[in-house]
């Protein structure tokens, strides 16, 4: 009864944690829910990026 508790519990942690999903697109939401974009020089450090030109949506050539 013990082992099967622990294992239910176990299971659950797994389970619980895998449902969190983390992102690193090129927005993110506010609380109020609306997707707002990252600065180019954010999006630049997330990706390891030296330049943050073609995150620029101006700067694209």
């Amino acid at each position: 009864m013990k082992n099967t508790m622990i294992k239910t519990l176990m299971l659950s942690a797994v389970f619980s944690f895998a449902s969190c999903s983390v992102s690193s697109g090129g927005s993110s939401r506010n609380s109020s829910g609306k997707v707002k974009s990252i600065p180019p020089g954010q999006a630049k450090k997330m990706n390891g990026d030296k330049s943050a030109k073609k995150y620029a949506p101006g700067q694209n050539k």
